[in-house]
């Protein structure tokens, strides 16, 4: 592959990969779990900012490899939401996710009971960069149609972004596992909105 080739390819992967919209004003907040606190920061800061009432953080996190048995990833979300100043009724919780698809479709319940989706017309996803496409496709096919969604990736320096991924052999196999679990998703029906 030349060079030309190759940098097409990077910009397509970039371009599918990282979804990253402004913040506006939405009916919930959406935070997908993740080994890093950084994740919260853009909900925290979209609730800041008068733009949601509510975040919903979703996560127990993995049951097996190097982060099983740590404390479920929605509760050190939450106690950090709770030390950067958001109130504990501002903060619902889905506790029982290992996995991005059970990330929503575990939350659908949650929404129902705690809000209905009748009154949820807008949710911003709040994750990690190179997540966003597989969380928003998820998204679309467990979630009602006709929601509005916002994909507000973290911004923390240390994370892999559209910018970095592809500067060292670790970015670069964050990504194509990405793609391949996004093919994993596609097979198993587990994705919506192509």
């Amino acid at each position: 592959m030349d060079g030309t080739a190759g940098l097409e390819s990077r910009e397509a992967i970039t371009r599918f990969l990282f979804l990253d919209d402004a913040p506006r004003a939405v009916d919930l907040c959406f935070v997908l779990g993740s080994p890093t606190a950084s994740t919260m920061a853009p909900a925290i800061a979209l609730y800041r900012d008068g733009l949601t009432p509510r975040i919903l953080i979703s996560g127990r996190g993995p049951t097996t490899g190097p982060y099983a048995g740590r404390r479920p990833e929605c509760e050190a979300f939450e106690a950090h939401a709770l030390a950067e100043g958001v109130p504990a009724d501002a903060i619902l919780l889905e506790r029982e996710a290992t996995n991005t698809r059970e990330n929503f479709i575990l939350s659908a319940a949650v929404i129902e009971t705690a809000l209905g989706w009748a009154r949820v017309r807008s949710v911003a996803i709040v994750g990690k960069p190179f997540h966003m496409r597989r969380a928003l496709m998820t998204a679309r096919r467990f979630w009602p149609a006709s929601l509005d969604l916002v994909m507000l990736p973290s911004r923390d320096p240390e994370e892999l972004t559209a910018e970095t991924w592809w500067r060292s052999p670790a970015g670069r196999d964050f990504a194509l596992a990405e793609l391949r679990a996004i093919g994993t998703y596609g097979l198993r029906d587990d994705l919506g909105g192509f």
